[in-house]
């Protein structure tokens, strides 16, 4: 019987190398720092993210095939777009995503400093995880454990609490042993899973869950309210009224919610919304400060040094990250 002979060594086909992301971040340097796990490995990864962008950045290429991804966004704006379908991430949101085979369109604004943090869950980790709570899953999240077609983009993101803000901190500094640390953070990653990923259906609702959701909800209109008019804002008590509660309440569970006040939230947007007037070019100083509600120019520039570190004339070309860079 004659023996069939080896295929040449030049036609073996090496395997596909395994997707990183690090080439993704390669421009961001230090800024990209993988806190625990491992995509492949322990089947989720916890990464923190913070650099300045000094041109648009191709935020898909790290997206790991086959992923749900979870960002808690503190700083800077961003995009997750896919089948007509588009994420707008602001500062203090949260949201997620689902990469299959082909890359989703994902970018983060230029000329501005980024803060987030990642979660990404790959699809047998959330099957083994959660399987119990199949019917409750955002269908996103139950495609994405089947592997079956579906949505790739969540819809809305929601607002960051102030309790999610410490959770982000925890992260980043684990108050625990190192020995303690993988299941500590498998922990940590779970909890985040079923605090975003996991939709109880209304008449299931517990009592505690519905006074957070509507907390949260009230918070998004208040925010939505303020933003329609930032030179003549509604007082508080109008807020009140249009939210459905009173303004002693609202001011409280604003704070709860937000970790600020609801003065302290109408500067900030006042801020973002003069940084993208001042970067379009087409508002100098004092038109800029009129729009957005400020008669005194020299509280304007006070505000404005305080939020980007720079006076509002020298915006953006002079911000300490850009000095620096």
């Amino acid at each position: 019987m004659a023996l069939k002979s080896a295929a040449p060594a030049g036609n073996l086909r090496r395997p596909p190398a395994p997707f990183t992301e690090a080439e993704a971040w390669r421009d961001a340097g230090k800024g990209w720092q993988p806190l625990f796990g491992s995509f492949h490995g322990a089947g989720y990864s916890i990464e923190w993210h913070d650099f300045f962008a000094k041109r648009e950045f191709d935020w898909a290429a790290s997206f790991h095939p086959g992923c749900v991804e979870l960002c808690l966004n503190l700083a800077g704006h961003g995009f997750v777009e896919c089948q007509r379908q588009r994420m707008e991430f602001r500062p203090n949101t949260v949201g997620f995503y689902h990469r299959k085979d082909e890359p989703l369109t994902a970018r983060r604004a230029a000329n501005e400093q980024h803060q987030f943090l990642t979660v990404e869950f790959s699809g047998p980790f959330l099957a083994k995880h959660l399987a119990g709570m199949v019917p409750m899953l955002h269908p996103l999240v139950r495609a994405a454990m089947e592997n079956q077609p579906g949505v790739l983009v969540s819809g809305a993101t929601v607002r960051l609490t102030a309790a999610q803000h410490q959770l982000i901190s925890t992260l980043r500094q684990p108050p625990v042993y190192a020995a303690s640390q993988p299941l500590w953070y498998q922990c940590k990653a779970l909890e985040l899973a079923v605090t975003f990923l996991v939709q109880p259906p209304p008449e299931s609702e517990m009592f505690c869950t519905r006074q957070q959701r509507v907390a949260q909800e009230r918070v998004e209109q208040v925010i939505f309210l303020l933003k329609q008019d930032l030179a003549a804002p509604p007082t508080l008590e109008e807020l009140g009224k249009k939210t459905g509660c009173s303004h002693f309440y609202l001011s409280r569970i604003f704070s709860a919610q937000t970790g600020h006040t609801i003065t302290q939230q109408l500067r900030q947007l006042r801020m973002e919304r003069a940084a993208e007037l001042l970067k379009s070019g087409e508002h100098n100083v004092t038109e800029t400060a009129l729009e957005v509600g400020y008669n005194s120019l020299s509280h304007f520039s006070a505000a404005f040094h305080e939020t980007f570190g720079c006076c509002p004339g020298l915006y953006p070309l002079k911000t300490p990250a850009q000095n620096t860079g």
